[in-house]
């Protein structure tokens, strides 16, 4: 720490500083030609400056300009520059550029563009002014010299006994404890400092308080984590590294994340001026606090986040989205023991061990972008998830079995065990963003759980799908593309009132030799799939593709499953059902391998 008045050392003349800090030149002031200057305020001494360099002959010109200039951001009113002892650290004195610039290198950076941002800022800084001139805040407790303006040779031991009496009474005690206290006789050629540290140096040094002095020893240096705005590369991030550097070699952080500032929906910054804040709590009470916390994880805050009333009411529908499919899920799972109804991964359903394996795939893909807080990701995946593999597929497939089903049939638990392992994973991969939806969803779970879901670690009971399974992905991503090929043909049905719903369509699929043989062994319980009446193979060696054809079923509904049946009423005792469902109410009911 040494004291300079902060101008480069290409600069060796005397410096001269004629005013005080309200403005006003010193009395010691020389007069200009005769005119006193001292006293008078700078902006009121200006008229008399310019007439003395007139009256002189030393103006050259004068004229008014309109130019941007400083103002202070409380008052708004232009600043002063003035030349003032301070106290510094140097960058270059013990190496604290080079060691800090090396410390960067070894930090993870969210966006990576912050690496090379505070790299820059760190390499070309001038050394670091600890001291402000304020009448309150963190003292900067040294003694020095009257006549040198050297700290007293004893400052370290002098500051840890000042360090004692602020821990006991606070900073006032620094204010106001005479200086004979401590330096005895020697108290009259030695100044108290005046001066606080600048509050960067405050909240720079706060990973030595958090961290290192915790008695519990929960939390320890360096910590995992910093995030700020992006304006912190040259406060914060910075004044902590520097800290850090200094006191332990290294710097207090793993990793640094940085984001963009709130705007509103035109990209204006948020004022009260011009009345477009919002308020936290107001959409927290409105709307709930997963709803804001989720539109704030479907941004990208790399850049500016913007927020409005309209962008919220969509992030509303998005929260009802996610809320609806837990609601399904769990809904779903009643009456399911996992301890006694889980089904072996090799045992089930092949949609239902496809769906797992794609709950899997999305679990990689959610941890991932968990672990580079790719917070916008997760969100889109997740609604991804919940719209088109469950919403538009999965459950709306799944309902017959869950439904129709005799409660304990096998194919029906597969169904609920698929559910059962997305819900444990699903519940977890929430957590973090709707911390509120999770812990409800955690507590209405089947099965034994301690504690809360934030300190579940993520589900172990999915797996992707083996070499062996009855279906595979290749053959799933024919199934679905043949499932739109489907709902093509049956829309303009609808919209020309020929069916009402796709269950009163029979499906005719027109293939060669290759897809009658893939095809063959599914044909029984493709309508399930692909929800509609019955589905029929009609050979045709020619065809290279499978073709799609459809026409009104003429066959009875059934009242309880809503299938087109030929063989409805076939059993007297009860004539409205179809034979399926006979069985699975009187019966030992049916079993399904595909769907």
């Amino acid at each position: 720490v040494g004291l300079h008045y902060g101008l480069t050392d290409n600069y060796t003349a005397a410096q001269v500083n004629p005013v005080d800090a309200r403005g006003v030149y010193l009395p010691s002031t020389p007069d200009a030609n005769g005119v006193a200057l001292a006293g008078l305020h700078i902006w009121k001494a200006n008229d008399t400056i310019v007439d003395v360099l007139r009256n002189n002959g030393a103006l050259l010109a004068h004229a008014t300009l309109v130019h941007s200039y400083p103002h202070c951001w409380r008052h708004k009113t232009p600043v002063a520059f003035r030349a003032t002892p301070q106290w510094f650290i140097s960058m270059e004195q013990a190496g604290l550029r080079r060691d800090a610039l090396a410390a960067i290198g070894k930090v993870e950076f969210f966006p990576e563009w912050g690496e090379a941002r505070i790299f820059a800022m760190v390499e070309g800084r001038p050394d670091w002014c600890i001291s402000r001139q304020r009448t309150w805040g963190v003292p900067i407790a040294l003694f020095v010299d009257r006549e040198t303006g050297e700290p007293h040779p004893d400052s370290p031991a002098l500051m840890r006994k000042v360090a004692e009496r602020v821990e006991q009474a606070g900073v006032d005690a620094w204010y106001a404890l005479d200086a004979a206290d401590l330096l005895g006789a020697d108290a009259p050629r030695y100044d108290k400092v005046t001066d606080i540290l600048d509050v960067w140096f405050d909240s720079g040094a706060s990973h030595e308080c958090v961290l290192a002095q915790r008695p519990d020893d929960m939390l320890r240096k360096p910590a995992d984590i910093y995030l700020e705005g992006s304006d912190q590369h040259r406060g914060w991030f910075q004044s902590s590294l520097l800290t850090g550097v200094a006191m332990d070699g290294v710097a207090p952080y793993r990793q640094v994340l940085t984001h963009g500032f709130t705007v509103d929906q035109n990209g204006r910054k948020m004022s009260k001026s011009l009345g477009n804040t919002i308020e936290p709590q107001r959409v927290i009470d409105q709307m709930g606090a997963d709803v804001l916390r989720l539109w704030i994880a479907s941004t990208d805050y790399n850049n500016e986040i913007a927020v409005s009333d309209e962008i919220l009411k969509r992030t509303g529908e998005v929260y009802r989205r996610i809320r609806n499919t837990a609601r399904f899920l769990l809904g779903n799972l009643h009456g399911f023991e996992p301890s006694r109804d889980l089904a072996p991964l090799d045992a089930m359903v092949a949609l239902d061990r496809w769906i797992v394996h794609r709950a899997n795939a999305l679990q990689e893909k959610i941890t991932a972008a968990y672990a580079r807080y790719d917070f916008a990701e997760i969100v889109q995946s997740l609604v991804n998830f919940c719209s088109v593999d469950l919403g538009a597929l999965y459950l709306d497939v799944t309902k017959d079995r869950l439904y129709t089903l005799r409660e304990d049939s096998p194919a029906r638990r597969s169904a609920q065990s698929a559910m059962y392992r997305i819900s444990e994973a699903f519940v977890r991969w929430i957590a973090p963003i709707l911390t509120f939806t999770a812990d409800e969803m955690w507590r209405h779970l089947p099965g034994e759980r301690d504690g809360n879901v934030l300190f579940a670690t993520w589900y172990d009971g999915l797996a992707p799908l083996g070499e062996n399974a009855v279906l595979s992905v290749e053959d799933m991503e024919r199934l679905l593309k043949l499932r739109d090929d489907v709902a093509k043909v049956l829309e303009p049905m609808r919209a020309n009132g020929a069916i009402g719903a796709a269950l009163e369509a029979e499906i005719g699929l027109r293939c060669g030799v290759a897809d009658q043989n893939w095809l063959a062994p599914l044909v029984d319980e493709l309508r399930f799939l692909l929800i509609s009446g019955d589905v029929h193979l009609v050979a045709d060696d020619t065809a290279h593709e499978i073709a799609v054809t459809a026409a009104p079923t003429q066959k009875t509904k059934c009242v309880r499953c809503w299938q087109h049946r030929g063989d409805v009423g076939a059993v007297l005792a009860h004539p409205q059902l179809c034979g399926r469902c006979v069985d699975n109410v009187e019966g030992a009911g049916e079993s399904r391998m595909y769907f």
